[in-house]
């Protein structure tokens, strides 16, 4: 019995040879495939959908090319764009390593790790709206996590891309996750950069709880976030609760911006308890081994920073840390001024820790 030959392998554009099946989504199939020009491993996404006309297939390459020329170490690049027989394509560096979709499958992602990835998410978003790009089909799926823990968004923009140049094989396509859909892609109006937002804080959420926020059916799903906002564990820190209720707000105009995203989630929780508080007691004031003048000083520059409503009680510490030091001085010098015993013995509760730790610190200059 004679074998059968081997099959001819899959080249779309007579350059790209698909290999591996990567994964399958609602609009593409994604294989590893060598670039048999230039010998490199790359991913290949070949869309479900048709190019059918001359017209389609030209703008669908200009778009594509519109996002080859978005360039962030945050964002999967988008090498090459074409059509096959009316299959429709795209050509993007290959990732290796795992989806954060893949890790909350496990289970709640450790907090820290979700401020991480939604740092890196924030700031890949922020340059494309930067460059007049939405991305509009944000989820786990689509952050990749590398090797070495750096995430890279895919899938930037394609979805537009799709839905402005691609004809659908079938009627009732959805552009988009609606798991993440904002309610304005719901609703079918114009969309911005704060979809993005939208859905960013969707993921935070489920990957700090372990549960998408709207589950059922895509229609139930797509519907639920017209009506309410997403439930909010009350046993997350109040610092989390506060940014994805902003981000995930039902009217686009009172979300924040991606940059303004990333910046609290650089800060994370450090500063819940800090507001109300002066320089000096939220933290210990930072002195040299020298006291006098310059000691005083830096304490000065930080009440510089202390909100003006408290400026008195700074002050008042000001004149205490003051005093301390000139009597530090003049017991180095053999003046017949007091022993130094710690904070007067009038000053509020409240104030005797932190001028204790000042007294302290001048004590051990001498």
């Amino acid at each position: 019995m004679t074998a059968s030959p081997p099959a001819e392998p899959d080249v779309l554009g007579g350059r790209y040879e698909l290999g591996t099946l990567l994964g399958r989504g609602g609009m593409a199939d994604v294989h590893r495939a060598t670039d048999r020009v230039l010998k490199r491993e790359v991913a290949v996404k070949v869309l479900r959908l048709t190019t059918a006309e001359e017209s389609d297939r030209v703008r669908f390459e200009a778009e594509g090319r519109t996002l080859a020329r978005l360039s962030h170490p945050g964002l999967v690049t988008v090498l090459d764009v074409g059509a096959d027989h009316d299959r429709a394509f795209l050509v993007m560096e290959l990732v290796t390593g795992g989806t954060l979709a893949r890790s909350i499958g496990a289970g709640p992602v450790d907090p820290e790790t979700v401020a991480a990835v939604g740092l890196q998410t924030a700031h890949a978003l922020a340059y494309a709206h930067d460059q007049g790009v939405v991305h509009r089909d944000v989820k786990p799926a689509n952050v990749l996590l590398d090797q070495r823990g750096r995430v890279k968004l895919a899938d930037f923009g394609i979805a537009r891309l799709i839905g402005d140049t691609v004809r659908h094989t079938r009627t009732g396509t959805a552009v988009g996750t609606a798991a993440y859909l904002s309610p304005e892609q719901v609703r079918g109006v114009e969309v911005t950069g704060a979809a993005d937002v939208y859905a960013l804080g969707l993921v935070l959420l489920e990957a700090l709880t372990g549960e998408r926020a709207y589950p059922g059916s895509p229609t139930e799903a797509a519907l639920a976030r017209l009506h309410a906002p997403p439930p909010i564990p009350e046993h997350l820190p109040a610092w989390w609760r506060d940014l994805v209720r902003a981000m995930t707000d039902l009217d686009p105009a009172r979300r924040p911006t991606a940059t303004q995203v990333a910046e609290r989630l650089a800060v994370g929780g450090g500063d819940d308890d800090a507001a109300g508080r002066t320089a000096v007691l939220s933290q210990p004031v930072p002195l040299d081994r020298r006291p006098g003048a310059d000691a005083v000083a830096r304490v000065r520059e930080r009440l510089a920073a202390t909100d003006t409503a408290q400026r008195g009680v700074a002050l008042a510490v000001a004149a205490l840390v003051l005093l301390i030091v000139i009597a530090a001085l003049a017991s180095g010098s053999g003046s017949d001024a007091p022993e130094p015993g710690g904070p007067p013995s009038g000053a509020p509760t409240d104030l005797r820790g932190p001028l204790q730790d000042l007294h302290d610190a001048v004590e051990g200059t001498s």
